[in-house]
């Protein structure tokens, strides 16, 4: 353990046994009033209302979604929707239905209805492709009831290796995938990534599926599987809702992360069900106000929070709520992570009833990460974290150490408080 590690956990020490909050009356505390009365606090990075009001709020509102939901599977032949198949797609899986899936996309964001069918029982190879708006329909929805099947033939991506299925800029969107799933075709991409072959280039790999900028958006039962890189990305966008999204791909899958939220507010996460080879879920570089609830995770890397662009970043994340999460197996726990060098904070972050099993490092704070090939230089700049909550965190540990804080000598992790946590 680094020495300023030792000395936080002294303080950790001193905190919890000298401070008020450990009371019980801290479990009846509202998260605003408690940072409140937490040191380092500034007000203006106070948890919103958000925060403090959203299981009324969003519970009230997924009661109305649920409701939506049940048509769900409706036949593709009702009245205004748009089908792939009357563009010709085949459906047969070794035939390209790219060019019918644009025409079948022009022809839904052109239309009043404005709803898109992917048809059950069929497999549907594509290129990479983007789905772009504003569309002419208030709201928009795709209806994923087959098979969306990725190109395994790397030139198919030389215009832009970085993704594979790009939602863009389409307002009040709602994705429908009970019955449907996403296939990324990654084992290609894995096989050639200097994590898996040293003899390789270091070089990036296509994200699944991307939505970007993409304001009041809803993501329902997606099941994506197999991704080249990351699984699913949420950028640039506000008012997220991703209910039961499904993850899976091997353990051995590089930088396969699950649910990456990045530059996007008021976000969140309901019980997905992840199983892949990086983060499960990863929340980094200016996003806030996001919450995940109900996380199933592991195999993986466990749930990241920080800002990961290596550099110069001055992107805050704050305001992250993780609670009622299971961990089973993954190489990390709860983790803060951030790149040496950069600026900006990491502030107002909660992990509470958390569960580990046989997992490896599960809380952790890293001030110096690095990930890259050579040795990461040491500098004296330091992204600042602060006000950070672990509480009713219990399971057991594959490890000795159950608690690393390697917290930077120039701008020391501050707030840090731990309540109910028994890990062995």
């Amino acid at each position: 353990m680094l020495p300023q590690s030792l000395l936080l956990s002294l303080f950790f020490f001193t905190f919890i046994t000298s401070s008020p909050f450990c009371s019980s009356s801290f479990l009846d505390e509202s998260l605003s009033n408690f940072f409140e009365r937490t040191p380092a606090y500034d007000p203006s990075t106070a948890y919103p209302s958000y925060l403090g009001t959203i299981d009324k709020e969003r519970a009230d509102d997924f009661k109305g979604s649920l409701e939506r939901y049940d048509h769900l599977g409706t036949p593709a032949t009702s009245l205004g929707e748009v089908n792939v198949e009357d563009f010709r797609a085949e459906g047969v899986g070794d035939t390209d239905d790219t060019e019918a899936f644009k025409k079948a996309w022009k022809e839904t964001c052109s239309s009043d209805t404005a709803v898109l069918v992917v048809p059950k029982d069929k497999t549907y190879n594509v290129k990479p492709i983007t789905f772009s708006g504003p569309c002419k329909s208030d709201s928009v929805t795709l209806k994923i009831l087959g098979k969306i099947e990725a190109s395994d033939n790397p030139a198919d991506y030389a215009s832009d290796l970085s993704r594979w299925l790009l939602f863009s800029n389409i307002q009040n969107f709602q994705v429908e995938g009970d019955q449907g799933t996403i296939d990324g075709k990654g084992e290609i991409w894995w096989k050639n990534s200097c994590k898996i072959n040293k003899a390789k280039p270091c070089t990036k790999a296509p994200t699944a599926v991307s939505f970007v900028q993409c304001d009041n958006l809803k993501l329902h039962g997606l099941t994506v599987y197999n991704a080249q890189e990351m699984h699913v990305s949420i950028e640039k966008s506000v008012n997220v809702e991703a209910f039961n999204v499904i993850v899976t791909s091997p353990e051995t899958s590089p930088n396969t992360e699950g649910i990456h939220v990045t530059s996007s507010e008021n976000v969140h996460i309901i019980e997905p069900v992840i199983k892949t080879g990086d983060d499960c879920i990863s929340i980094v570089d200016g996003s806030k106000n996001v919450k995940a609830s109900g996380v199933t995770c592991g195999p993986g890397h466990g749930i990241s929070v920080g800002i990961l662009e290596e550099g110069k970043t001055k992107a805050p994340v704050s305001n992250v709520l993780v609670e009622h999460a299971t961990l089973t197996g993954t190489n990390f726990g709860v983790r803060i992570k951030t790149w040496q060098g950069g600026s900006g904070n990491v502030d107002n972050i909660v992990f509470e009833h958390v569960k580990m099993k046989g997992v490896s490092n599960p809380i952790i704070i890293d001030q110096n990460y690095c990930d890259q090939a050579t040795p990461c230089k040491g500098q004296d700049s330091s992204v600042q974290i602060r006000n950070v909550i672990y509480k009713d965190i219990t399971g057991t540990s594959a490890t000795k150490n159950t608690t690393i804080f390697n917290c930077s000598k120039t701008f020391p992790c501050q707030g840090i408080m731990l309540k109910g946590v028994n890990l062995s």
